[in-house]
């Protein structure tokens, strides 16, 4: 076997050490496919418009059918009389949104509830549908039902309370003219499984 020089072996040793250094920090550092984004995973899905879609995100539905009788094609009124605690005294549909927003009446000249499902093209359109509804600055979190993310307020005295959530694409807004933002709640709750969302 040769014999080796100090500065050799001193030499062979510092390669073996810079080696193995350079071949540990390459693996874990390394880049895999993963940590790269991809245009399927940094692009929004979108989906098709339907009618609504085109209103611009902080609309609202129209306070029509005080006194009128319409029917609510998704919540039963004697259902959410019985829910927000008021005499229900008309029913009026905007058929501006799919489905058609719904609007409750009592004896005010404001309306006691009113229900707004909004398809949109995109995860963050919904998003901003409920925050204009629910200001994240302004409001709780609400996460109910499962799967779904919003907001809630409960009335000030002046304003009455809401509850505003979203779903993929889908936001559900509740306005109701009590104080406490979990009979909104109970109406959301029972829009979104009504309509199967």
């Amino acid at each position: 076997m040769p014999k080796l020089g100090r500065h050799k072996v001193k030499r062979a040793s510092l390669a073996l050490v810079a080696g193995i250094a350079l071949a540990f920090s390459a693996s874990a550092c390394g880049s895999t496919e993963t940590d790269e984004p991809t245009s399927e995973t940094s692009a929004e899905r979108t989906v098709d418009p339907v009618k609504g879609t085109e209103l611009p995100i902080d609309a609202a539905p129209e306070p029509v059918g005080q006194g009128g009788q319409e029917v609510c094609p998704y919540l039963d009124g004697e259902w959410l009389q019985n829910t927000n605690g008021q005499r229900l005294t008309g029913t009026g549909t905007d058929e501006r949104f799919d489905p058609p927003a719904c609007v409750f009446w009592s004896y005010e000249d404001y309306p006691q509830a009113t229900v707004m499902v909004r398809h949109m093209r995109t995860n963050s359109d919904a998003i901003a549908v409920v925050d204009h509804a629910a200001p994240i600055d302004s409001t709780l979190k609400a996460l109910e039902p499962e799967g779904w993310s919003g907001g809630r307020r409960g009335g000030d005295g002046q304003s009455g309370a809401v509850y505003a959530v979203w779903k993929d694409e889908t936001a559900v807004v509740v306005t109701t003219a009590q104080e406490q933002s979990v009979k909104a709640q109970k109406i959301a709750e029972e829009t979104i499984k009504n309509l199967k969302l």
